[in-house]
């Protein structure tokens, strides 16, 4: 599909139903020093609510501004409240991107027979939901693991590079192809830029722990009643994101000891520049 923007100022929307840790620092992916010329972004949120009411809601209300392009971002896609606001949004007639944590069959396939594009995180695991566990401090730590997690094995790199790509295209009115994919762990080191294969071998377990607890909070969440055994259960979940999120600063720890880092800041036109030495210039 081909679409150019009709402002030189390109618009990108971000609609928010519940949290996940990709949410959290979405926007900030791709404008990180607030100084880049071709795009506005806005941020529409439901906080932690995602049912329907309050996804008709976002709709209503993301509809007032004027947008090039939505990306909505949700827990588990599939449920009512992220499936009304992507139906309610298609309705605009702009490109739609999905961020979600589910990679459930019947999704991917009611996704690829839409126009929407999107990008399934399967380490972007479900936190530990149970009031007698879950508490503000938890859920702030919990979520600065997972954002360690997805920040050195690739994942965030890769949502930043393939919307950005789909915003220079429709920027430059090409034809677009608006991502799908399931994000698993090969597919995020092949953007992390790591190049050390300890480094390497430490990220792709790192992701492996970060995709099983997803499990282990879905049974202490929802399918353990008994109170000790599914408080256990969650602790556990949250402990295993935090190794995970260890074993991705062991990983950057390596990269930085070799000075070899990648760095990928945009510059103010929105591209991007590299470097990896500390002290290179951008190339």
């Amino acid at each position: 599909m081909s679409l150019r923007s009709t402002n030189l100022m390109f618009r990108l929307s971000f609609l928010k139903i519940g949290a996940i840790a990709s949410s959290i620092l979405m926007e900030y992916l791709f404008d990180e020093l607030g100084n880049r010329e071709d795009f506005d972004v806005r941020v529409f949120s439901t906080g932690c609510k995602m049912g329907k009411s309050e996804a008709l809601e976002l709709a209503k209300i993301s509809a007032i501004l004027p947008t090039d392009l939505f990306i909505i971002i949700s827990p588990n896609a599939a449920m009512e409240g992220p499936t009304t606001l992507r139906e309610s949004v298609s309705k605009f007639g702009k490109p739609i991107i999905i961020v979600s944590d589910s990679s459930q069959k019947k999704l991917i396939e009611k996704l690829n027979s839409s126009s929407f594009g999107y990008i399934l995180v399967t380490a972007d695991s479900m936190i530990g939901a149970r009031q007698l566990f879950l508490d503000p401090v938890e859920l702030a730590l919990f979520n600065s693991d997972v954002l360690r997690v997805l920040a050195v094995t690739g994942v965030l790199r890769l949502i930043q590079a393939e919307i950005d790509r789909v915003i220079m295209q429709i920027k430059e009115g090409e034809d677009y192809e608006l991502p799908r994919i399931i994000v698993d762990k090969e597919t995020a080191l092949r953007y992390s830029g790591l190049s050390n294969p300890y480094a390497k071998a430490k990220v792709l377990s790192s992701f492996e722990m970060a995709m099983r607890v997803a499990g282990l909070s879905r049974e202490g969440t929802w399918r353990v009643k008994e109170r000790d055994r599914y408080l256990t259960i969650l602790a556990s979940s949250h402990e295993l994101m935090r190794q995970a999120a260890l074993l991705a600063d062991r990983a950057r720890e390596i990269e930085k000891a070799n000075d070899t880092v990648l760095r990928t800041p945009h510059l103010k036109n929105g591209s991007t520049k590299r470097k990896v030495k500390l002290m290179d210039t951008l190339s």
